[in-house]
Formats: structure tokens, C-alpha cells, sequence
């Protein structure tokens, strides 16, 4: 399963309507042309900062709002 921000679905959604396939095949074509170049992504140690500073946040609802937070942590983003 894979969460996406609102934006980046429709975007997903829109390419692989483009493509007139389904947004799986459009998924695994995109992890498997990513995986063939052999460019794993390197996570900057700010986001990683920023990850375990969610723990000391004063946040109070991040066990149910995690996937929300960790999105807005590797974009840079102050928790909301």
C-alpha cells in the first residue's frame, strides 16, 4: 500500500489514464525503470533530523497522523 498527497495522486492518476494503463502498471514500470538506473535515492540527514525530532514534536495525534507527518518531514515541511 502506498499513501500519496492528494496532488501526487491526480497526478498519477492523469499519466497512467495518458498511458491508458492501470496506476499499478504505472507504479511498477516507474519503481523498475528507477531500480534499472541503479540510483537509489540518498535521504539528506536534515530529513532524517526531522524524523526523529516528530518524537520530541509536542505533537500529540502523531500515531495517527504518521504517514502525514514523515511526508512532511523529508519535504522540508514544519509539522502541522
Amino acid at each position: 500500500m502506498v499513501y500519496l498527497d492528494p496532488e501526487q495522486l491526480e497526478a498519477v492518476r492523469a499519466e497512467a489514464r495518458a498511458r491508458r494503463i492501470s496506476i499499478a502498471e504505472l507504479i511498477r514500470r516507474l519503481v523498475r525503470e528507477h531500480l534499472e538506473k541503479g540510483q537509489m535515492p540518498s535521504a539528506p540527514r536534515e530529513a532524517y533530523l526531522r524524523i526523529v525530532a516528530l518524537g520530541s514534536s509536542g505533537l500529540e495525534d502523531v500515531a495517527e497522523r504518521h504517514d502525514s507527518y514523515l511526508g512532511k518531514a523529508l519535504h522540508g515541511e514544519r509539522a502541522r
